[in-house]
């Protein structure tokens, strides 16, 4: 590892290590040990798992003599890595009042001066490994800031309150958005997923064919007036427009409307992260399921794509919108008129029909990581694109998120397609 290189990872290193800690500048302590349900965790617990991240995959392999802070740390805060040993349910994460909140950035300085002094270290035998492992921990950390923010949007909804996290008095500055038309794609013998250049998880390649037929794909994401009309005309009432799983879910659990919408006095209005709002017809739709997606899609007439429709369809658009660093945390309208593509990063995280499976000849990783993707490859849908919750510097065109398609608390929307007849 050169000087300069250590340089960077080390600023990086800094850098998104004290973003975590930015996020939760403005809760209270009562705030950060909060869970309201089993698929969400309090924000104390994500602050200390990327830090157990650290500390298990890299301290305690690569740095001599290093002593564990907490020796009840590996199985508290370690989240599914059945290689490393037992864990603490994730149902019950809201119960751990110890350690204290202050103890766990107590944690994290300790790791922090232990990961900053490895990387310093000099003709390290396993410096690639080290860099690569650090690479890894902080995207790692990224997709749990994104989680912080969407599991505490869903911890404060159940506060009848509507306790606000941030105030965004600009959010809603727009009163038009682009209209809705399809872009033509070619189709063709296609190549997709990541080609080795850059940071990329092991789950996005290797890179391979695909056949793809013509095919046109909306220019926009799906907006919450549009999916407004799917609503009033009766579309969570027919069965006609659900898959049969989807509608067992719409009678289970009482789907009306995207999760966090209220109607009060006629008006919708959603709870955000900056409180209850009216809801912007204007905005991309977001917190629906997989179900609600290609239910709407079906009743709009058109489809959902595949994520390599998707990712080929949008393969020159830049990488730029509305991201976390912006501070919105809440999908925005805008009517800024684009060629090709608007909003296909940042927003919304866009469903697609694809399941998430392995690309051909796709590896996990060797050891305890092979963990960290490849066991969750069943009965989940992939999304793409990122959404307002994401860090910008952790998104690309070959990201493969994945969700079980019931799941509505992440800022999931829709981009429709078509077929070419």
């Amino acid at each position: 590892m050169t000087t300069i290189t250590t340089d960077i990872l080390k600023d990086e290193y800094l850098r998104i290590r004290k973003y975590s800690e930015q996020l939760v500048e403005p809760l209270e302590i009562e705030d950060l040990i909060v869970q309201a349900d089993t698929h969400v965790s309090p924000s104390k617990w994500h602050l200390a798992h990327t830090t157990w991240f650290f500390e298990t995959f890299i301290l305690k392999n690569y740095l001599s003599n290093y002593t564990v802070f907490h020796k009840d740390f590996n199985y508290l805060f370690n989240s599914y890595y059945e290689t490393v040993g037992k864990f603490h349910p994730q149902k019950a994460r809201g119960l751990i009042t110890r350690p204290t909140v202050s103890e766990t950035f107590s944690y994290r300085k300790y790791v922090d001066d232990h990961i900053l002094s490895l990387i310093e270290i000099k003709n390290q035998v396993d410096v690639e490994k080290i860099r690569q492992l650090v690479e890894i921990g902080l995207n790692h950390e990224q997709q749990h800031q994104e989680l912080l923010l969407t599991d505490l949007k869903y911890n404060f909804s159940f506060n009848p309150t509507n306790p606000v996290y941030i105030t965004n008095n600009d959010m809603f500055g727009n009163s038009s958005t682009q209209d809705l038309s399809f872009v033509y794609i070619e189709g063709g013998l296609v190549e997709v997923g990541n080609d080795g250049e850059g940071f990329s998880f092991d789950n996005e390649g290797p890179r391979h064919k695909k056949w793809l037929n013509p095919f046109r794909l909306a220019n926009r994401p799906v907006t919450n007036g549009e999916y407004l009309q799917f609503i009033q005309d009766g579309g969570y009432s027919q069965a006609k427009y659900w898959l049969s799983d989807g509608w067992n879910a719409v009678k289970t659990y009482n789907w009306q409307a995207p999760q966090y919408w209220e109607k009060h006095d006629g008006s919708w209005y959603a709870f955000t992260l900056s409180g209850l709002l009216p809801v912007d017809e204007h905005a991309p739709v977001s917190h629906i399921s997989f179900y609600e997606a290609d239910a709407y899609a079906r009743w709009a007439g058109k489809r959902l794509p595949t994520e390599e429709e998707w990712e080929h369809g949008l393969q020159h658009t830049p990488i730029k919108g509305n991201f976390a660093e912006h501070g919105y945390f809440q999908p925005i309208s805008d009517n800024e008129e684009t060629q090709g593509f608007s909003k296909g990063f940042g927003d919304v995280w866009e469903w697609t029909q694809s399941s998430y499976s392995p690309y051909p000849r796709s590896k996990p990783l060797k050891g305890a990581l092979g963990e960290y993707n490849a066991k969750f490859m069943a009965n989940q849908m992939v999304l793409k694109g990122g959404s307002c919750a994401t860090p910008e510097s952790h998104i690309r065109l070959t990201y493969r998120n994945f969700f079980y398609p019931q799941m509505r608390w992440q800022f999931s929307g829709l981009r429709l397609a078509e077929d070419v007849e």
